[in-house]
């Protein structure tokens, strides 16, 4: 039986749609609409995902958190979708992409591809970023309001690795779940930070 992700790569196979174009992207995009929730839990089980007992710098990993700070923090993301970006003391850096909205989700997600090590889109595939690049190249703005730190003791599931080939399908998936704020006024701060770089 197919899974979750599975299914959605078909239909867009069907409809035509080449992998890891703009066209691709926007499909992807307009298609999650339509979707109003996730089963989170199912989709971390999703045969097209695969669990891991630690992150690697370049890859995308889904995973449940709980912020050790939450009680100080406007808001976070208890389901992160990130980018992992480097390693810190106890845990990580990583860019979260839930939180930019979908639109702008998409361009950034374009600009950061283009640092791949290489365009196969496989098991080989990770992005070659760090924070000095993000930092120092204006074309990458986009990265202010979803670079975090993460701890791993307060990492509620085992890391989930979204192979290079799902990238564009669980980029929109609406996976995240933020205690503190809705996703739209997350959204709204996140545009403000992008506007005043």
């Amino acid at each position: 039986m197919a899974s979750y992700l599975e299914k959605l790569e078909i239909e867009a196979f069907r409809k035509g749609i080449t992998p890891r174009t703009k066209q691709s992207l926007d499909w992807f995009r307009k298609r999650v609409q339509n979707i109003k929730n996730v089963n989170r839990r199912e989709l971390l089980k999703d045969d097209a995902l695969i669990q891991r007992q630690k992150t690697v710098v370049g890859k995308m990993f889904l995973y449940k958190y709980d912020a050790k700070t939450k009680a100080t923090l406007p808001y976070f993301d208890q389901y992160p979708l990130i980018f992992m970006v480097d390693r810190a003391p106890k845990g990580f850096y990583g860019i979260n992409l839930h939180y930019l909205p979908p639109n702008v989700r998409a361009v950034f997600f374009d600009k950061i591809t283009d640092v791949a090590n290489n365009n196969k889109f496989d098991e080989t595939t990770k992005l070659r970023i760090s924070y000095d690049i993000l930092k120092g190249v204006t074309k990458y703005k986009e990265f202010a309001p979803c670079f975090k730190r993460y701890l791993t003791s307060q990492m509620k599931s085992k890391p989930i690795l979204v192979p290079a080939s799902e990238w564009e399908v669980v980029l929109f998936l609406p996976f995240d779940s933020f205690s503190g704020a809705s996703r739209n006024k997350v959204w709204s701060d996140s545009r403000k930070i992008i506007k005043g770089r």
